[in-house]
């Protein structure tokens, strides 16, 4: 890595002395800066069509990979600069109004207008930036960084069309203005990626800060947003919502696969900061056997969206975007969490990319074995349905991660499930275990880095000559349309070139959370406690410290707290549409009696009047008792209370991680 950086300083260099431009900020590359207008003139200047290649035919690899090389070479400086460009704060040149740490989507504010902030894209965005940070530590990023968790902060406090922050669902809104105000439009409400998604990007730098000796600013400062959205997870994670794209509500795979993530993640990072996220530690394997529905074993490739009620195959991006997201090494070609290189993961690849091998004008003639532009979904009609770049970069991103794990662990094993993935790029080609001793195991190696390499090319081949990515490239002509300046197109392209590189980030504790329980429930659901994170200041000049990672702290396997018992309450209630269920009672945990203050009940386990099943979990003390009711609110607001008297109950359950539960019906 520091010989390529050291190549690419004296590469540009040599650009703005031919350009006469200076001043650029790009991090690994320190002592070197330019504002983002002399940068796109270098861009302008040195950018130059590296290859061109036929639709069909054969590939040499050298020269696909010299050209990606350069590809890679000219355009990281620019989508670095380009994506801090679009964050609010000193290097925000293109967002102006926008609160310091924001991330901006896109500067465009027409056709479309994409100048709001989604919390999904923002953490995604910075889970991109914490990770690159990490690997090489950029005062400017870290600023960046800060200055987000702070903004995120603020932004959980937000009352907002889907709730507020009581009860936690109004972290399940998806946008707001870039000020920090809420959005009132109509909207594709709740969205329960979030809440996930953003855990993951603080937990990422709550590691870097314990690795270096400042735990106790992990634990004040970033701590208490990842708290509210662990608790949002827990809650509500199997609930139903839109998916990614905004466009349907169900069950989307994306969503689920991310929580599963934040809560194992988010479980050993509380052990490491001596707390206990047991909702987390109890609800993860729930999750993760959930997940495993949306495998569609006749096809071989994930159903992305359950429930949806609407006409798609469920070949999505979606899946693509999870193997890369929920990447850790050190569970291998692990299936169960669809790693990149599982057999079930390079099927769906293959399914994914082939769904729009005839879809596109621009894929028109290129043979099977070969990538091809691809987009969210093959049926997408959002701008007459187009190719992302977001969407190339991440099926390139899935075979780096593949070819990372396979050359680290030395071997390759090919199932019936995956077979078809490589028989496309090696036609003879067994199942079978491959070592790397083997002739076969480099075939394979070389056969899956150009392939990863080619779509890398396409995205080269339709990004324009200053470097800029928008949003979408046409599917008949390749040129770029929709949102101009795509900040994720930025952070996508990133993540890919440095996986290319070989550059991964620390794993996320998947070998503690990847076996799939023999029985599990979607009902499982543990109500959560929520409060404004009020401590956002960072300390000055925490910068890293050589031999100050403390020893890892093990995964929780038991509970700190006996005294603490998860109380499952299974209530059966007929309800309208519109209506909710809720809990309330005479301790504070369950509202004091303030129906404003009620815990909501999930009907995820309703299936109808003959099984009305509305369920929460709450966390209860030992030995407390309290009287309690079940009310019905209406969608105006309105409150209707079960018949006297009031129920009544005494927590007794004892042993490791003690649980009750209680069943009743409406009175």
């Amino acid at each position: 890595m520091a010989s390529l950086l050291a190549h690419h300083h004296q590469q540009l260099l040599g650009f703005v002395q031919s350009c006469n431009v200076s001043d650029l900020i790009f991090p690994g590359i320190q002592q070197l800066t330019m504002p983002l207008s002399s940068l796109l003139l270098l861009g302008a200047c040195a950018f130059q069509s590296a290859f061109a290649r036929p639709a069909s035919g054969k590939r040499d690899p050298h020269i696909l990979k010299r050209a990606v090389d350069s590809y890679i070479e000219r355009e990281t400086p620019i989508a670095w600069n380009n994506l801090l460009c679009n964050i609010g704060g000193p290097n925000g040149c293109r967002v102006a109004g926008a609160a310091t740490g924001v991330v901006v989507a896109s500067p465009s504010k027409a056709n479309p207008d994409y100048f709001y902030t989604w919390t999904r894209d923002a953490a995604l965005v910075f889970t991109s930036v914490v990770d690159s940070f990490s690997h090489t530590y950029n005062s400017t990023l870290q600023t960046n960084i800060q200055n987000f968790i702070a903004s995120q902060a603020k932004l959980q406090g937000v009352t907002n069309p889907s709730g507020g922050l009581s009860d936690g669902a109004g972290l399940g809104e998806p946008k707001f203005h870039v000020d920090l105000t809420r959005f009132n439009g109509e909207w594709g409400r709740p969205q329960r990626d979030g809440p996930p998604l953003r855990a993951i990007a603080l937990i990422r730098y709550a590691k870097w800060l314990i690795k270096n000796g400042y735990e106790s600013t992990a634990k004040t400062v970033v701590w208490p947003v990842i708290q509210n959205d662990l608790a949002y997870t827990a809650q509500y994670w199997s609930e139903s919502g839109f998916d990614l794209w905004e466009e349907v509500a169900g069950n989307s795979f994306f969503t689920v696969a991310s929580s599963h993530r934040a809560l194992v993640e988010g479980a050993h990072l509380a052990a490491q900061l001596g707390l206990e996220c047991r909702a987390c530690t109890t609800v993860a394997p729930h999750v993760l056997c959930y997940q495993q529905t949306f495998w569609n074993s006749n096809g071989n490739y994930i159903n992305s969206n359950l429930n949806h009620g609407h006409n798609r195959s469920g070949k999505d991006a979606n899946s693509i975007l999870v193997s890369i997201h929920n990447f850790d090494p050190a569970v291998g070609c692990d299936a169960a969490t669809f790693q990149p290189c599982s057999d079930r993961a390079l099927a769906n690849h293959k399914a994914y990319v082939d769904s729009f091998r005839s879809v596109y004008s621009i894929n028109r003639g290129i043979s099977q074995g070969r990538a091809v532009a691809v987009g969210r979904y093959s049926e997408d009609v959002y701008y007459n349905g187009n190719p992302w770049y977001l969407a190339v970069f991440a099926a390139a991103e899935q075979l780096y991660d593949a070819l990372y794990v396979w050359k680290k662990q030395g071997s390759i094993t090919i199932t019936s499930v995956s077979l078809p993935f490589f028989r496309d790029l090696l036609p003879s080609i067994t199942t079978g275990t491959y070592n790397s001793r083997s002739s076969t195991f480099q075939s394979i190696i070389d056969a899956v880095q150009t392939y990863a390499d080619d779509f890398m090319a396409i995205a080269e081949k339709y990004t324009p000559s200053d470097g800029s990515l928008t949003e979408q490239f046409d599917r008949n002509t390749g040129a770029p349309i929709a949102a101009p300046h795509l900040t994720w197109s930025y952070a996508a392209f990133i993540t890919a070139a440095e996986r290319r590189a070989g550059i991964v980030p620390e794993g996320w504790s998947a070998q503690y959370g990847n076996t799939v329980p023999s029985s599990c429930s979607r009902t499982l659901q543990v109500a959560g406690t929520y409060a404004t994170a009020t401590a956002t200041s960072f300390p000055a000049k925490q910068t890293p410290k050589s031999g100050a990672a403390p020893a890892p702290s093990p995964f929780p396997t038991t509970c700190k707290n006996a005294n603490e018992v998860y109380v499952t309450f299974h209530h059966r209630a007929q309800t309208q549409w519109g209506q909710t269920v809720k809990l309330v009672g005479s301790i504070p945990e369950l509202g004091s009696w303030n129906t404003n203050k009620a815990i909501p009940l999930s009907a995820v386990g309703y299936t109808g009047d003959s099984n009305p099943l509305w369920s929460i979990t709450v966390p209860l003390k030992k030995g407390t008792s309290f009287e309690y009711k079940f009310i019905k609110v209406n969608s105006n607001g309105s409150v209707q209370w079960e018949s006297d008297p009031n129920r009544s109950f005494t927590p007794t359950a004892s042993g490791n991680c003690p649980s009750q539960t209680q069943e009743a019906s409406w009175r």
